[in-house]
């Protein structure tokens, strides 16, 4: 499987040979045998004048620095900013392409809602959170036996922090008759490591729940395709 996009060709896609079209390449090999640059060629559906679709999905590929998850995090109103001859429609089409590959990798994953570790968790919300520009905080609510009953948004707020009122966190997981809460947020940053308020929110959370019969059994930070486990790390 090519995993790389190499600058051997340039131009129009008409003056390719036929075998190098991405879509003719895709029918006669498979849409696996091509390139990131290729693939979002293809998504693009074209180019604009004196720059082919191939030309400007390589553009848009080196502006990530040839990252597709880089690439991925980028809003549409950024795209049809950053690149000349991106619209929102083409944007809009890139946007779902990637958002259609995040969820293929964690339909499986989340195809089983028991929560045995912090990594299951994780893998269950990270597609919520991973990409996010600004911060968010949600609560898992969970059965006895582990099994996940609902997630909420509690709350969304700005790039470095985002305002929790622990009296509606524990009236959701009221609601929903819950027997054990696990706390998510992100961090845009992509520094996983807990702030001092994270700290002093997840005491009040666990002391909350505490006196309603309720368990916090973990607080996860999610940062990129990474996370801080409060549990993992002997903190509840």
């Amino acid at each position: 499987m090519e995993t790389t996009d190499k600058l051997s060709y340039s131009g129009r896609i008409a003056d390719l040979s036929e075998d190098d079209r991405p879509r003719e390449k895709a029918m006669r090999h498979s849409v696996r045998s091509l390139s990131n640059s290729e693939l979002i060629a293809i998504t693009l559906g074209g180019g604009l004048p004196g720059k082919s679709v191939m030309d400007l999905s390589r553009e848009m590929l080196a502006a990530a620095d040839n990252s597709l998850d880089k690439l991925s995090r980028m809003s549409i109103a950024e795209m049809c900013k950053c690149f000349k001859g991106v619209g929102p429609a083409k944007a809009v089409s890139l946007s779902a392409a990637f958002e259609l590959g995040i969820r293929c990798r964690d339909e499986k994953a989340r195809a089983n809602d028991v929560v045995r570790s912090s990594k299951d968790a994780y893998t269950y919300m990270r597609a919520y959170l991973e990409r996010l520009d600004h911060e968010e905080f949600w609560i898992l609510t969970l059965s006895r036996s582990n099994r996940i009953t609902d997630r909420i948004r509690i709350s969304q707020g700005g790039t470095s922090a985002t305002v929790v009122d622990v009296k509606m966190l524990i009236k959701a997981a009221l609601d929903r008759l819950a027997s054990g809460i696990i706390a998510i947020h992100n961090h845009p940053s992509g520094n996983d490591r807990p702030s001092v308020e994270d700290d002093r929110l997840t005491g009040k959370i666990k002391e909350a729940a505490g006196l309603l019969d309720m368990k916090l059994l973990d607080h996860l930070i999610i940062a990129g395709d990474t996370y801080y486990s409060y549990n993992d790390n002997g903190r509840l």
